[in-house]
């Protein structure tokens, strides 16, 4: 004869076996486990490899269910790009608050923090600066709010002259470092982690000696 506890634990394993697999795989955030399931394919295959039907894959769910949280590809994309930009901004904090604290060094160390993102999250880096741009990413489509442009901001303060707009100082210095960093990713310079490694990227900081400082070297 069976025994009562058997038979509760037959009972028990049968229910399971019959619940829908779908409610009990899934995780419990699967709008974020599909955010870093995408970020992944991007840091494995490039811009190329993110799909929707890829990412549900990777995510262990069905294809389908990407639709329940993203308005299609591009919405995906925008999804990443937030969580990608917090990534980027803190690569820029983190390597100013290593590097020298004198306001020149600041301004460079947050170049190499930008430099080393792009080498780390290549694939992230081009989804950021997609076809609508850094302003369709942070509040009111102004980049000028998004916390990377922040901290670029503060670093420049101390170089803008007198009767001189800010922005002029930022745009040279964001022209410079973007401009690098992505030539950098095409391979112009040898391995994408090359100019760091061989001294090529500190000789093009130098151009930055030329800025103008209001009383702060």
């Amino acid at each position: 004869m069976i025994k009562l506890d058997t038979v509760k634990l037959l009972v028990d394993l049968a229910f399971m076996t019959a619940s829908p697999p779908s409610s009990r795989s899934q995780p419990k955030n699967l709008r974020n486990t599909l955010v870093r399931a995408g970020i992944d394919l991007l840091e494995e295959g490039g811009i190329e490899a993110l799909t929707l039907r890829k990412c549900a894959a990777r995510a262990g769910v069905s294809h389908a269910a990407p639709a329940h949280h993203f308005d299609g590809l591009a919405g995906l994309k925008a999804a990443i790009a937030a969580e990608g930009f917090r990534i980027f901004s803190n690569y820029m904090r983190e390597a100013r608050a290593q590097g020298d604290q004198s306001a020149r060094g600041q301004l460079k160390s947050i170049c190499r923090g930008y430099l080393q993102f792009g080498v780390d999250h290549g694939g992230i880096l081009r989804v950021i600066f997609g076809d609508r741009g850094l302003a369709a990413l942070v509040p009111g489509g102004a980049r000028e709010d998004a916390d990377a442009y922040q901290i670029l901001r503060e670093v420049c303060a101390p170089f803008v002259p007198e009767g001189t707009s800010a922005r002029v100082i930022e745009l040279q210095v964001w022209s410079l470092i973007h401009g690098f960093t992505m030539l950098s990713l095409a391979g112009e310079f040898g391995a994408p982690g090359g100019p760091l490694e061989d001294g090529l990227f500190d000789q093009i900081l130098g151009l930055l000696n030329a800025l103008g400082t209001s009383g702060t070297t």
